[in-house]
């Protein structure tokens, strides 16, 4: 991964001055423009003791989106034409890589600055039709139904765990799936338990993100939904 020059992003929500980061994922190069890259525990402590404020964490680039769009790039057949919602979207790296290979996508996001920037990074890596939609979760009124649901580290708030539960029940077609990649965060794992305590079924897939000297783990997640 490499990281070079910046520009400033303009949008209604706010100017942002954002790097490129190279990535090879998948056998190609893509490149995601981002306020800051988070990919190690220290990076993570820093951002939100000194930044977090500055900085909207929905356009930072976190390393579990990294880790999903890895894993999405390993499943071609899996998401060739098939529809998929891909939640809290931010930089939107994981829905451009299944766009890529022949998915039709809605990302979504809630904060307007983070869907600026998904668009951006959807055009400068060529990406087939993306649909992009302003959506909170608490009040989501979405009823397609999709055959895969992804999110990249979107368990992070205990709070919003009903919220999510809603729209993975509610707006996954009849043998979907739900795909979501965590840095093993406990509040995470709780509701994963949780999940699977009620007759989901849940795999685990471990993924190694950032520079060797300083590896971060990363889970992805597939759900099954009882029945």
């Amino acid at each position: 991964m490499s990281i070079a020059g910046t520009q400033v992003v303009e949008t209604s929500a706010g100017d942002f001055r954002l790097c490129e980061c190279r990535l090879h994922v998948g056998g190609r190069e893509w490149t995601v423009l981002h306020t800051g890259a988070v990919l190690t525990p220290d990076d993570e402590q820093r951002y939100f003791g000194e930044l977090a404020g500055r900085l909207p964490y929905g356009v930072v680039l976190w390393p579990a989106a990294i880790a999903l769009a890895h894993e999405i790039a390993t499943r071609p057949d899996a998401f060739r034409d098939r529809r998929v919602l891909e939640l809290g979207a931010g930089t939107g790296l994981p829905g451009i890589v299944a766009a890529s290979l022949g998915a039709r996508v809605v990302q979504t996001d809630r904060q307007e600055g983070a869907m600026a920037v998904c668009r951006l990074n959807g055009q400068r890596n060529a990406a087939p039709a993306i649909e992009y939609r302003l959506a909170d979760w608490t009040t989501w009124d979405d009823r397609t139904c999709y055959d895969w649901i992804i999110g990249s580290d979107v368990l992070y708030g205990e709070d919003l765990h009903p919220a999510l539960r809603h729209i993975f029940e509610t707006n996954l077609a009849p043998g979907g799936r739900v795909l979501l990649s965590d840095p093993f965060r406990s509040v995470s794992l709780r509701v994963l338990e949780r999940l699977e305590a009620s007759g989901w079924r849940v795999s685990l897939t471990k993924w190694t993100v950032g520079e060797v000297a300083a590896p971060r783990a990363v889970g992805v997640f597939e759900l099954w939904p009882p029945g």
